[in-house]
């Protein structure tokens, strides 16, 4: 009986055992399959209070893990002892249930900050500074110069880029396709007429000038010379050149001595730099003493009274100057009108002549001239009367040299005291000043019409 008892006694607590790990077997997997429902969590990080079935499940949870120990080994047990049948099913349980393990996935908040982080930050850094029209010009630059030192020399963009910027920026439309995709489509919102003064701008190219230089000096080509020159080589010349935008090139070429006919002219052996000596040895001395005269005081007086006659008379007579200044800007207007006989060219102002005689030279409290040449640039150089300009009858016009330094037309020199006949697109020399001389060939066949008419009766 006592034999029957024991092994009773020893089933049941084997049958116990084998209950309670079966038990723990399927809350270990209830666990870990996600059987438990899921309680509601906000993805910040906010401490809150537990409640009571966490309490407790945590308190179990710490009980377990001190329980096996850092071996994960029951304690009591040797480790020569063989394992028990209860033994070997929770080591089998737990290598099935350790591929189950799903990996967390990750909140949120952390994948914001990751898409964050992965944004480019550099493709924004110059989207300020390069606006939709800098990049078509700088697009068409180089295309038509293939050299990006010109392009930064010769085009004005909206800002002040260096060259280093200009590569980059070019490279960046070239390689980059975040850059370039949004380069190109705030280039098509742009406005036609804003496209069409921007393709204006474009510099030309080395074939398009050596064309132009073709055309002589010597010669007066019109509108129709250079249309035609466009019909004759239509893709030579960029897209949006016009006969009138060749010939204003045209006519830049020429005063810069760059046509094929041309050549650099040296400068005069006479025209020395003033030095501070030279300068010195002119001063008069007697004219340095403060010495009260009373002819001169009369003289003085005389003089202003002069002078304000001469105002009065030019303020009633402001209606009929016989010059105009204009100033030059980046608008292109027209050079004639119906009064004007001649246009002289400059890169600051131009001059229009209404009369048959204009007087060039330096203007001075003492000395009125038509033309004022220190309105284009330094004019310590020229005489108080540079030179006059006529028009005789026949239509021709002829400048005279009367200043004391010697003037160029085309590049040939006109001495002191002779004269020149100047044409249409002559270059006009005077000391550092150049000056395109423009003729309005309409007005002028009209004065010749009614010349021929008078000589005839």
């Amino acid at each position: 009986m006592e034999k029957g008892d024991l092994l009773m006694t020893s089933g049941a607590a084997s049958r116990s055992e084998d209950e309670e790990s079966m038990a723990g077997q399927k809350r270990s997997i209830s666990q870990v399959s996600g059987v438990i429902p899921k309680r509601r969590s906000s993805s910040r990080f906010i401490k809150r209070k537990k409640f009571d079935d966490e309490l407790v499940e945590s308190s179990l949870a710490k009980s377990c893990s001190r329980a096996k120990g850092p071996s994960g080994m029951e304690p009591g047990r040797c480790s020569g002892s063989e394992p028990s049948s209860s033994e070997k099913k929770k080591q089998v349980s737990k290598s099935v249930s350790i591929p189950v393990v799903a990996s967390p996935s990750p909140s949120p908040s952390t994948t914001k900050r990751m898409k964050k982080s992965k944004q480019p930050l550099q493709v924004t850094k110059d989207l300020g500074r390069w606006k939709p029209a800098d990049d078509l010009l700088l697009i068409n630059a180089v295309l038509q110069t293939n050299d990006l030192t010109a392009v930064h020399l010769g085009m004005k963009f909206s800002c002040r880029f260096s060259l280093r910027e200009v590569q980059e920026r070019w490279y960046a439309l070239l390689y980059d396709p975040v850059i370039s995709k949004m380069a190109c489509q705030a280039m098509r919102q742009l406005h036609p007429e804003a496209i069409a003064a921007i393709q204006s701008k474009v510099l030309y190219s080395k074939a398009e000038e050596e064309l132009l230089s073709s055309i002589g000096s010597t010669s007066q080509p019109t509108l129709e010379t250079f249309q035609e020159l466009l019909n004759t080589h239509p893709h030579v010349f960029y897209p949006s050149r016009t006969a009138k935008s060749l010939q204003i090139h045209w006519q830049l070429m020429k005063q810069y001595y760059l046509l094929e006919d041309q050549t650099v002219q040296p400068l005069p052996k006479g025209d020395q730099v003033l030095n501070f000596s030279d300068a010195e040895d002119m001063i008069d001395d007697s004219k340095l003493k403060d010495l009260r005269d009373e002819a001169l005081e009369h003289e003085l007086t005389v003089a202003d009274r002069r002078q304000k006659r001469e105002i009065r008379q030019l303020e009633q007579e402001l209606q009929k100057w016989q010059v105009l200044v204009d100033s030059i800007t980046g608008m292109s207007s027209p050079d004639f009108d119906n009064q004007t006989l001649a246009v002289l060219r400059g890169r600051m102002v131009r001059y229009l002549m209404r009369s048959r005689e204009i007087t060039l030279g330096r203007a001075t409290k003492d000395n009125q001239i038509d033309v004022d040449l220190s309105l284009e640039g330094p004019a310590w150089k020229i005489s108080r009367k540079q030179g006059v300009i006529k028009l005789k009858n026949n239509g021709d016009f002829f400048i005279v040299n009367e200043g004391r330094r010697p003037l160029y037309i085309d590049g040939r020199p006109v001495l002191p005291g002779n004269k020149w006949k100047l044409s249409n697109n002559s270059v006009v020399e005077i000391a550092c000043l150049r000056f395109v001389f423009l003729i309005n060939q309409d007005l002028i066949a009209l004065i010749k019409a009614e010349a021929a008419k008078i000589n005839q009766q």
